[in-house]
């Protein structure tokens, strides 16, 4: 299997630390964003193109079917080619698409428009986790940057409802033309301010073609038939045949990954647990708050009569929310270890959504409505953080644009598994008992994430514990130096412990806390 060791950045491309940061937090504001940000717009998109309702949700689903589908490739082009030279392309895509979109006079082109921008947001993701661990060395600089972008992660969503609640008030258009001058800021900005890697490649280097087919067609053939399901039912011809094709692309992808010299997806990523409890954890986060937003869109406009205004307004307080708990989820880490502030996070969750249940009934926004965002707001806040820290814990360097990839697209694809269910449980005119039951069901995935954290994560280990197998390195044996406030050096504190397969390895730290690797930015 072909290997490739990132370099230290070539002569002239450093930049400053805060200007780095900034244009990776923009590209990952404009990635969550673009999810949420088009969901108080719709009923406006539709007026105008006349769509129909099983038509008008392309919009939102054309983005997130094809981000999922093309995350895994991304992720392996990110490691393959450098994460710098995809976020330039990628960005550049982003921007087009957008002003296309905005421009789009039939609703055809707006649907291919929010596809190319699903596509380029999934070369995006894993570029920009993959840009901040070569960008930061390990301890105070990078554990600042991770914080800022499970920050931004998270705030994104709930933000992008909000904004688009305000722009769709002028027209539904400048929910696409916001992200045209971002995305020209990152993508003129990326040549000066990101680092350029210098690769060492042995092999042929190039992109497993047959095997990135066979898993882009797997998951845009589930992504299309949960989508399907949601709007035409499970029965319905087109469910039933993409469900087929995506199984038939599951079987030869897997048969190609077994006998390929140079697979998609590394063999120690398939066996490496936390990465897989971190891919549960993210599907878990998505069915739960994550399709928390789709049910409370409903719920403001359709049962309440919310205007586009008031409706984005009122997820503002879940916002802050969020924010502030992501301000304060690496030092609740650092406290109680990982596994039981995800846990706990997931209970939260489950809390909040089961008071938004209990409430559906009444009229009150501050009495029936706030206080459950307001716990699902924490809550979701700490979930981003914990989940990734727990799921990149294993994950070396070389690996970290296809790990998170994978965590992302079981985020994404549980998103789609979600709103297919959802749509089952609201039905074609919900009340508020449906609307109950819809939290109650995300309430329910809520609580298998507690479940999944709980028994799937080990209980916090001891520094300087004696490994398994392998020799110990001086950053797996003693505190690694943090400054950063609130966020303890100690490995043991996010809940680390050594990894039996590979000895206590500095590699296999969570990347806020691993010793640098060769090849990092000093």
């Amino acid at each position: 299997m072909s290997r490739t060791t990132r370099s230290a950045p070539l002569p002239g491309t450093s930049a400053s630390p805060a200007a780095t940061l900034a244009i990776l937090a923009i590209a990952q504001f404009l990635i969550a964003l673009d999810y949420s940000i088009v969901y108080i717009a719709l009923p406006r998109i539709g007026d105008e193109f006349s769509l129909t309702e099983s038509t008008i949700q392309w919009v939102v689903s054309g983005y997130a079917v094809f981000f999922a589908g093309f995350l895994i490739v991304g992720g392996r082009a990110s490691d393959r080619f450098g994460p710098r030279n995809l976020f330039v392309v990628a960005m550049a895509a982003f921007g087009i698409a957008a002003l296309a979109g905005g421009l789009a006079t039939a609703p055809a082109l707006l649907l291919v428009a929010r596809a190319v921008q699903g596509i380029a947001a999934a070369a995006l993701q894993p570029a920009v986790i993959a840009l901040i661990n070569t960008s930061f060395a390990a301890g105070p600089a990078r554990n600042r940057a991770l914080g800022v972008w499970g920050t931004v992660g998270a705030s994104g969503l709930a933000a992008g409802v909000v904004i688009g609640g305000l722009l769709s008030t002028v027209s539904w258009r400048w929910v696409f033309l916001i992200n045209l001058p971002l995305a020209l800021i990152c993508a003129m900005g990326a040549p000066r301010l990101l680092p350029r890697l210098r690769a060492s490649v042995t092999g042929r280097g190039q992109l497993n073609l047959p095997s990135a087919i066979l898993c882009t067609g797997t998951v845009l053939a589930t992504a299309l038939a949960l989508t399907w399901a949601s709007s035409h039912g499970w029965s319905y011809v087109g469910t039933l045949g993409a469900f087929a094709v995506a199984a038939v692309g599951l079987v030869g992808f897997v048969l190609r990954e077994r006998h390929s010299a140079q697979p998609l997806v590394d063999p120690l990523l398939r066996r490496t647990r936390s990465l897989l409890v971190g891919c549960g954890a993210t599907a878990l986060y998505m069915a739960s708050v994550g399709n928390q937003f789709f049910v409370l869109t409903l719920l403001l406009q359709q049962l309440r009569g919310y205007g586009p205004i008031a409706a984005g307004m009122a997820f503002l307080p879940m916002a802050v929310a969020i924010a502030v708990a992501n301000s304060v989820a690496a030092r609740i880490v650092a406290r109680i270890g990982v596994r039981a502030a995800l846990t706990l996070a997931f209970v939260g969750n489950a809390a909040g959504l089961l008071l938004l249940a209990a409430q559906v009934h009444g009229d009150s926004y501050l009495v029936h409505l706030l206080p459950g965002l307001l716990i699902t707001g924490f809550a979701h806040g700490v979930t981003y953080v914990s989940m990734f820290i727990a799921g990149t814990a294993d994950v070396d360097d070389r690996n970290q644009g296809t790990g998170s990839a994978l965590m992302t697209t079981a985020q994404y694809m549980a998103g789609a598994l979600g709103i297919a269910v959802l749509v089952l449980v609201l039905g074609t005119d919900p009340g508020p008992g449906s609307f109950g039951a819809a939290f109650v069901t995300t309430a329910l995935a809520a609580g298998a994430g507690a479940v999944l954290a709980w028994f799937g994560l080990p209980r916090r280990g001891k520094t300087g514990s004696t490994p398994a197998t392998g020799s110990t390195s001086a950053a797996a044996t003693g505190p690694v130096a943090d400054a950063t406030p609130g966020v303890g050096g100690d490995p043991a504190a996010l809940g680390y412990r050594p990894d039996p397969a590979g000895g206590d390895r500095a590699d296999r730290l969570p990347p806020a806390m691993a010793a640098p690797v060769e090849g990092s930015r000093p």
